[in-house]
């Protein structure tokens, strides 16, 4: 079918593929479904395909790519599940501490697509670490359908203490000035709201189409928010208008986007729900607010 847009799929048939990515419904049943909506010698196992990640054809920054330092480092987590591992990549010819962002994946683990974004925010002269949490079950699989069936394995509880012993590894590490934020993409979304509640020296926490946190743990939160969703997103939108209420109620700093158009993933360049413009907008949003408010705190610090 070669690569697709949003725009060449029926809206039915990307919210059943969002229903498919997070659980909600099975392989069988997305096919099954979504085959009212093939034609044209186009079968749902072919629709399937086109919506699935093109990672290579994505990539923005080589692995091997001479600007950056990129390892692959465990890093413990007494209160998870213990030995845990991650992606850490710096500008290859940083002079003095960086400050840090801890990158969080979709619910499918530490894919090609997330390393890239862990690559790409070293060329933008911050550390970047990237853990994956499917690392007690032998880390990402290489297969996004198999990682699919693993995540739901994961015990949550641990999984966020897995998180926050992350940031702890990430600002306690030598290139790394002591101040850190956080990117999150979907359950990393969720995540970065998480740990915006549970950090309270966190410096910035940037959720792309995340779960909001419980109301009552609003308040705990002590670091500015950057928070983009899409337009065409109606299950992690129901969650906004509660949360808005209750970061006013705080006094919670945020700004909140939402992308016109758009459909949830709309950052991730690897398939057909990407919005270029908006992707595009919204990191160079990012990256401007990860500048203002880590780099400020490191030169109040001075």
């Amino acid at each position: 079918m070669g690569r697709k847009k949003a725009a060449d799929f029926d809206p039915d048939v990307l919210l059943l593929f969002d229903q498919y990515v997070h659980g909600a419904i099975d392989r069988r049943e997305f096919l099954e479904k979504a085959a009212r909506y093939a034609a044209g010698g186009v079968t749902a196992a072919m629709l399937l395909d086109a919506l699935n990640p093109r990672f290579a054809e994505a990539q923005q920054v080589a692995s091997d790519d001479a600007r950056i330092a990129a390892e692959y480092v465990p890093f413990p987590s007494p209160q998870g599940n213990a030995g845990m591992r991650g992606y850490l990549v710096r500008p290859a010819s940083a002079e003095g501490r960086l400050p840090g962002v801890l990158v969080v994946h979709e619910n499918r683990g530490l894919n090609p697509h997330i390393e890239d974004i862990a690559r790409r925010l070293a060329l933008d002269h911050f550390v970047a670490f990237a853990p994956d949490a499917l690392a007690p079950l032998g880390g990402y699989p290489g297969d996004e359908d198999r990682a699919r069936q693993l995540f739901p394995q994961l015990d949550q509880a641990k999984t966020r203490e897995d998180f926050v012993a992350a940031a702890a590894f990430l600002r306690g590490r030598p290139e790394c000035s002591g101040t850190i934020g956080v990117v999150g993409f979907c359950y990393g979304g969720g995540i970065a709201n998480m740990l915006a509640t549970r950090l309270p020296d966190l410096g910035a926490a940037v959720p792309f189409y995340g779960n909001q946190p419980a109301a009552e743990d609003v308040a705990k939160i002590r670091a500015p928010l950057l928070i983009h969703y899409a337009e065409h997103d109606p299950r992690i939108n129901a969650g906004w208008p509660a949360y808005e209420a209750a970061l006013k109620a705080a006094k919670v700093p945020y700004t909140a986007h939402v992308y016109p158009g758009t459909q949830h993933g709309f950052n991730n360049d690897t398939t057909p729900r990407y919005d270029e413009a908006a992707a595009k907008l919204a990191w160079k949003r990012t990256i401007e607010f990860f500048n203002a408010h880590l780099r400020t705190q490191e030169r109040s610090r001075s």
